[in-house]
C-alpha cells in the first residue's frame, strides 16, 4: 500500500510538470509569432534562419519581386530603383550593392537577398541573415513564388500567379483568334549601337507573349535566341528575324539611327503598322507590376480598341 501511494504521488508530479512545460511551450509559440519571430528557409546556400516578418530588407537582387509583395525595402540595386515603374515605391530607399558593405551596415536589414554571382556574400551573411539566388535557375513565376514564401506570402503569391497564368491564356487565345493561329511575334530591343532579339524568357514581356500566352515566334529566333535568349544582330538580317508582328523595346535615353532606314520600313510588319513599342528602362523585369504593365500594353496592341 505504501509504495502504491508512493508511485501514485511521483505520477502526479510527473503529469504537473509535463503539463506546465507544454503550456510553456504553447504560450511561448504564439507570443513568438505575434513579435515577429524567425523561421527556417530552405535557401540555395542551405537553411537560413530568417525573420518570420522581416521589417528591413536590403534587396541586391530580385528588387522588383520584393516590392510587388509590399515587402519592407530600406536598399535596393540601382537598376531596381531607376526604373519608372517603381519610382514612387521606392521613396527613402538607397542604392546599394555587394560592395557597400558599410552603407549596409549601417541601414541595419534584418534580411538580405543577394545573388549567387555577387562578391563579398560571406560578409554580408556576417551582416544579417542572406537569402541567395541564381538567375536563371527558377522561371519567372517560381522565383516569384520563392520570393513569397521568403516573406511569408506564399498563399497571396500563389493565388497571383494561378489568376495571371488564366488569365494570360485566355488573352493569348483571344489574339491568336484574331490575328491567326500561325501568325508569328518578335522581340527585338535597340540601344544606340545594337539591335538583339530575345528568346522566351528574357524579360521585355517575352515570358507573357511567349511562355503564358503561347504566340509562335520565326524559325529563326527560335534557332538562334531561343537558347541563349537574345541574340545580336546585324542591321542588314534584321528582316530574318522579323515576325509578322514586332514587340520592340526603345530607350528613351538612346536612339538608333536604323529606325529612320529604309531596311527597317521595307520589313512587312512596319508596312503593316504591326509594331507594339514598349520601354526598355520599364520592361526588363518579370516581376508581377511588370507583368501586369506588359499584359495591358499586349491587350492593346494586339486587339486595339474594342
Amino acid at each position: 500500500m505504501k509504495k502504491l501511494l508512493i508511485l501514485l504521488t511521483l505520477l502526479s508530479v510527473f503529469l504537473v510538470s509535463a503539463c506546465g512545460n507544454q503550456a510553456a511551450d504553447n504560450e511561448q509559440g504564439p507570443s513568438s509569432q505575434e513579435d515577429g519571430g524567425t523561421r527556417t528557409y530552405q535557401a540555395e546556400n542551405g537553411p537560413v534562419e530568417v525573420p518570420a516578418n522581416p521589417q528591413r530588407i536590403v534587396g541586391l537582387t530580385n528588387g522588383p519581386n520584393i516590392i510587388s509583395l509590399d515587402g519592407a525595402l530600406v536598399g535596393v540595386d540601382e537598376w531596381t530603383y531607376n526604373n519608372p515603374l517603381f519610382t514612387d515605391k521606392l521613396e527613402g530607399v538607397e542604392i546599394v550593392s555587394e560592395e557597400d558593405l558599410e552603407k549596409i551596415i549601417e541601414l541595419q536589414p534584418d534580411l538580405i537577398i543577394a545573388g549567387s554571382h555577387m562578391n563579398n556574400l560571406d560578409k554580408l551573411e556576417e551582416i544579417a541573415p542572406t537569402i541567395v539566388y541564381t538567375w536563371g535557375k527558377l522561371d519567372y513565376l517560381d522565383q516569384q513564388l520563392e520570393i513569397g514564401k521568403l516573406l511569408n506570402q506564399e498563399a497571396e503569391t500563389q493565388a497571383w500567379i494561378d489568376d495571371f497564368t488564366q488569365r494570360a491564356e485566355a488573352l493569348g487565345a483571344e489574339i491568336k483568334a484574331k490575328i491567326g493561329e500561325d501568325t508569328t511575334v518578335s522581340v527585338l530591343e535597340a540601344d544606340a549601337k545594337n539591335i538583339y532579339v530575345f528568346g522566351n524568357n528574357w524579360a521585355r514581356g517575352t515570358e507573357i507573349l511567349f511562355q503564358a500566352m503561347d504566340l509562335p515566334m520565326p524559325e529563326k529566333v527560335k534557332q538562334d535566341a531561343l537558347g541563349p535568349g537574345y541574340y545580336a544582330l546585324s542591321q542588314e538580317i534584321v528582316s530574318e528575324y522579323a515576325g509578322d508582328y514586332i514587340v520592340l523595346s526603345r530607350s528613351t535615353a538612346n536612339s538608333n539611327s536604323f529606325f529612320e532606314s529604309e531596311t527597317w520600313h521595307n520589313i512587312p510588319a512596319v508596312q503593316n503598322d504591326q509594331v507594339i513599342e514598349i520601354d526598355t528602362e520599364a520592361s526588363t523585369y518579370s516581376d508581377p507590376i511588370t507583368i501586369e504593365y506588359l499584359l495591358d500594353i499586349f491587350e492593346q496592341g494586339f486587339l486595339g480598341e474594342e
